[in-house]
């Protein structure tokens, strides 16, 4: 199975972000890639305060058009959005299947900002791609190992993590570390493969330096995103050969 993260920009305009996605969903399937994971609100924007002003119609008519397309491409896309479930509006992940399906995640860890306009959610999610499961988290909640080992404990061999580490300047660059250690620390914890998928870009001033990995089961960084450009990292797993330990 190949996966992929796309490190992307983000745009406040749903528009302009669905023909970004669009276009390297396209990219990811020219390079026979299975499951592809976009960054923390990739379909909106991270809006602060704008994400009230959200019309559910034109995020949820955009959904539709992604879903269309990973039928079209035979791709499996995550994609970041906010996502309203009858009278509550999450941070969610929306995977959609190359089958049509559709499944959600609601971002479990929400930082203090983000509380005023989101509901936390509470369940996991994993599922089959391929004879694998994976399961996947948004952002802040790498920093919660528990929540990565309930994961484990559900089977994943593989873990998606969907962000946007927006800071000021200053912040961004002193965050860097502790940005890049969670994830492989999660891997090696876990004995999984790690796919973190970040945005690049400024806005409101405010930076996301990028830094999208792909991690081994034992802590090893098989590809990483630069700090300032689009890029998509991949890496094709043998099913056949999980065990990554130092033997």
């Amino acid at each position: 199975m190949k996966i992929a993260a796309a490190q992307i920009h983000l745009y406040p305009e749903v528009g302009e972000n669905l023909k970004n996605i669009t276009a390297w969903a396209e990219k990811a399937k020219a390079q026979g890639v299975d499951v592809v994971c976009f960054p923390e609100t990739s379909l909106t924007g991270y809006l602060f305060e704008g994400f009230h002003q959200l019309n559910a119609d034109r995020v949820n008519s955009a959904i539709d058009q992604l879903q269309g397309l990973a039928r079209e491409l035979g791709i499996n896309l995550l994609v970041g959005t906010p996502y309203w479930v009858e009278d509550r509006f999450y941070n969610s992940l929306v995977v959609l299947l190359a089958d049509g399906g559709r499944l959600l995640y609601h971002k479990t860890h929400l930082v203090s900002f983000e509380k005023e306009y989101f509901a936390s959610g509470s369940d996991l999610l994993t599922f089959e791609l391929k004879n694998l499961t994976v399961g996947t988290i948004i952002c802040r909640d790498q920093n919660f190992p528990e929540l990565s080992g309930r994961v484990r404990n559900a089977g994943a061999k593989v873990l998606f993590i969907s962000c946007a580490h927006y800071y000021p300047p200053m912040v961004a660059r002193l965050k860097v570390d502790k940005n890049r250690a969670l994830p492989i620390a999660r891997a090696c914890e876990n004995g999984f493969f790690v796919c973190k998928a970040n945005a690049v870009g400024s806005y409101r001033g405010e930076i996301n330096l990028g830094h999208s990995m792909i991690i081994g089961p034992n802590g090893v960084v098989i590809a990483e995103g630069g700090e300032t450009g689009e890029e998509l990292l991949t890496f094709d797993i043998d099913e056949k050969r999980l065990d990554w330990g130092w033997g």
